[in-house]
């Protein structure tokens, strides 16, 4: 049976991924559900932040808690871009305070063979469910799910690294040391990535987001080789889908042409480049998301409504615009700050 979801004709943030005309600007924010939120904290629970994950009720029910408190356009799945991997028992956990960890790093081909094939239907039984029970709530009220996935590059850049980096040693040097083997890892990744993705929109989810969250490390031409082909491939297998997709990094000021051209509807723009400057580099091919500094959330209200009206300035008024941060929401952010966001830009 197919699930029901918001109508793709009325809901702001299903119209402004198409680049049409909304009633309003729709506003989310990544990291909206978990750290800043006291309420989450309440329900967090002892364990790992995996363990949440693979509880449907409580991932579903953090997933719902920024819709209530700031009354967001958006809800994403309460869950992490390692969650497949780690279902797949390639032996990967995430830290506190640190992030993805792996004891024992990809290193060679025969590491290839921790990474088996997916079966989300055994597998992410427990995201299946927690989806499930979100498009039960979320659908009555016309807030659509937004579904999630980790990239190639971004996930590798765990694998090898054995944990979150800023310099990608390892990660450059396999890549160019050992193409054949680079591009097998990722053709891997790109299966897990189609698989979780289709699994999300087969329950319910009304768009989906795939996150290249550390692409921004490359040159262009270093990622048109190496990356872009498995981006695309994930894209063109959630074409037939009927959901707006999604594409996000951060510091890809100059990989804005080429991730416009991975295929999907929605490219994410950080707070480095005015949403002006994207526009152009993507041609209007592509509606944007972003993209205000997460920082500037701590800072007083005087400050953070003006750089927030020169977000909406910026845009001018294009339709094609989905309001967010340029990245997560800081854990030290006031949730007060944020609603006050989401009002203001409701108002507008």
């Amino acid at each position: 049976m197919t699930p029901l979801r918001p109508d793709p004709d009325t809901t702001p943030l299903l119209l402004a991924a198409r680049q049409l005309p909304s009633p309003r600007i729709p506003v989310w924010f990544m990291r909206q559900a978990g750290r800043s939120l006291p309420e989450y904290r309440a329900v967090r629970g002892e364990g790992t932040i995996l363990d949440a994950i693979s509880d449907p009720d409580r991932a579903a029910e953090i997933t719902l808690q920024p819709v209530r408190r700031y009354g967001v356009d958006a809800a994403i799945l309460f869950s992490d871009i390692v969650t497949p991997i780690w279902a797949g028992g390639f032996g990967i956990d995430i830290a506190a305070g640190i992030g993805p960890v792996c004891e024992q790093p990809f290193a060679s081909a025969s590491d290839l063979d921790r990474l088996r094939p997916l079966d989300p239907s055994t597998d992410l039984a427990f995201q299946t469910r927690t989806v499930q029970l979100l498009v039960h709530e979320l659908t009555p009220k016309g807030v659509p799910l937004i579904g999630f996935a980790g990239a190639p590059f971004t996930l590798a850049s765990y694998l090898i690294e054995g944990r979150p980096s800023r310099e990608y040693a390892k990660v450059k040097a396999l890549m160019h040391a050992d193409p054949t083997l680079w591009h097998r890892l990722c053709d891997r990744l790109a299966d897990y990535a189609i698989a979780t993705l289709g699994a999300q929109v087969e329950a319910g989810a009304s768009a989906i987001q795939l996150f290249d969250s550390w692409a921004g490390a490359l040159r262009p031409e270093h990622y048109q080789e190496f990356v872009l082909p498995h981006s695309r491939r994930i894209m063109e297998a959630m074409a037939g889908l009927g959901v707006p997709r999604i594409h996000f990094g951060i510091n890809t000021a100059e990989l804005l042409p080429l991730m416009a051209d991975a295929g999907a509807e929605v490219v994410g723009v950080d707070w480095r480049t005015p949403l002006s400057v994207a526009r152009d580099r993507t041609g209007g091919r592509v509606a944007l998301q972003g993209n205000l500094d997460p920082a500037l959330v701590l800072a007083p209200w005087s400050v953070l409504e003006r750089e927030i009206v020169r977000v909406l300035d910026d845009n001018a008024g294009h339709p094609g615009h989905i309001f967010n941060l340029g990245h997560g929401v800081l854990p030290q952010s006031d949730p007060e700050q944020l609603a006050r966001v989401v009002e203001l830009v409701h108002r507008r």
